[in-house]
């Protein structure tokens, strides 16, 4: 093998299990949009929305938000952001415990998958390895309206990320 060509593949290899999260829970599904969160105009993460068949998001289908990671932040970190966005579209969720089972620390490349399951679960891969899934009432909603609802901290990320 061309040494050009084995270094594609080598390169590729990383990327084939992540991939494969999304299409084996949701075979249907393909990417919508890709959006990338900055703060304070640092890059914190790349955000890719798979919907079925890569259509208009609609709330009452399953679909899965893919976050790649730019900086190494902490399961601390992760966590409270997480519980910071709930307070602040909707009121706080007595999650804390739960999402320190789902959260870990993550460095720049790694990727989490959260995935829709139904209006009340969402299931948590990292890396392609899943970690947890939550379940609460309307976790679909809360969770998912931090990147992707009407109310998130840059219109502008949310509009390219639901490929608007």
């Amino acid at each position: 093998m061309p040494r050009a060509l084995l270094a594609l593949v080598l390169l590729a290899l990383p990327t084939l299990p992540l991939a494969s999260t999304v299409k084996s829970i949701l075979p249907e599904s393909q990417l919508r949009g890709t959006a990338t969160l900055r703060f304070a105009g640092f890059p914190l993460y790349e955000a890719r929305l798979f919907t079925r068949s890569g259509a208009p998001l609609d709330w009452s289908d399953d679909f899965a938000l893919e976050l790649t990671y730019l900086r190494n932040l902490t399961e601390y970190e992760l966590v409270k952001g997480t519980l910071r966005e709930f307070e602040r579209t909707g009121g706080a969720l007595p999650l804390r415990t739960h999402l320190e089972r789902c959260y870990n620390d993550v460095s720049k490349g790694d990727r989490y998958v959260a995935v829709s399951q139904g209006p009340d679960k969402v299931g948590f891969w990292l890396n392609g390895t899943n970690t947890c899934t939550l379940s609460h009432p309307q976790i679909k909603t809360r969770f998912m309206e931090i990147f992707l609802g009407d109310n998130t901290r840059s219109r502008s990320f949310t509009r390219r990320l639901r490929g608007e």
